[in-house]
């Protein structure tokens, strides 16, 4: 799938879920859940053991149906690796310009994750294609708006306390999309896979209450 039509599909789905689990097989399961409950795009953090083991199996069983990056990635070594194991974008905490050049150089989409409006600038000057705002909740939504005002050409992606209830307020703000953590998945590392299924399926809701408000 080549690198814009990814970006669009980030565009349309509006809502990245994060997989960060203890182990490999909770991280499947959380990751099933969250597709079964109708979120279709997917980080799984190179915090979860076997990381790259479940992009692998993820994209055996799923394809092009749904979209799987990597996150926590702080090197393009690491960047390399999930590539070629089936990773369509690369999410980081940080900017890390070698790592935005491999995403270049691979056609996939680099996601770093910044809090300044100078590391804005740094990470577009560098190849990034969507900026995540980490960790978006120490400021709030307000921040995204304030960023937006003179960088309103910024992709920017809240990522850190984005909740159902707090949604709209995220993309009324000038999000282009959110990156969604333990609101989604926190019940999966009980095992509770029912539970993160049930609040993917109220994200899901949630969005469609946020697209009709929009123009």
């Amino acid at each position: 799938m080549l690198k814009h039509a990814i970006f669009q599909g980030i565009v349309q789905r509006r809502m990245v879920g994060i997989v960060r689990a203890g182990t490999a097989d909770i991280a499947l399961g959380i990751a099933e859940a969250c597709i079964a409950g109708g979120i279709t795009a997917l980080e799984v953090a190179f915090t979860t053991p076997g990381t790259l083991d479940v992009i692998k199996t993820l994209r055996q069983r799923h394809g092009d149906a749904v979209m799987l990056g990597a996150g926590t990635v702080l090197d393009p070594e690491t960047a390399r690796l999930a590539i070629l194991a089936g990773a369509q974008f690369i999410i980081s905490p940080s900017v890390n310009l070698d790592t935005i050049r491999m995403c270049q150089r691979y056609q996939v989409l680099a996601m770093p994750g910044v809090m300044t409006p100078t590391e804005i600038v740094t990470a577009l000057e560098a190849g990034a294609d969507i900026i995540k705002i980490f960790p978006a909740e120490m400021f709030g939504p307000a921040y995204i708006k304030a960023l937006s005002a003179p960088l309103p050409h910024a992709p920017l992606m809240p990522t850190g306390g984005v909740t159902v209830d707090n949604l709209g307020e995220w993309f009324a703000n000038g999000a282009l999309a959110v990156g969604i953590g333990s609101s989604l998945s926190g019940p999966g590392a009980s095992g509770d896979f029912s539970a993160v299924e049930a609040r993917a399926k109220a994200f899901v809701a949630a969005m469609e209450k946020v697209r009709s408000k929009q123009p």
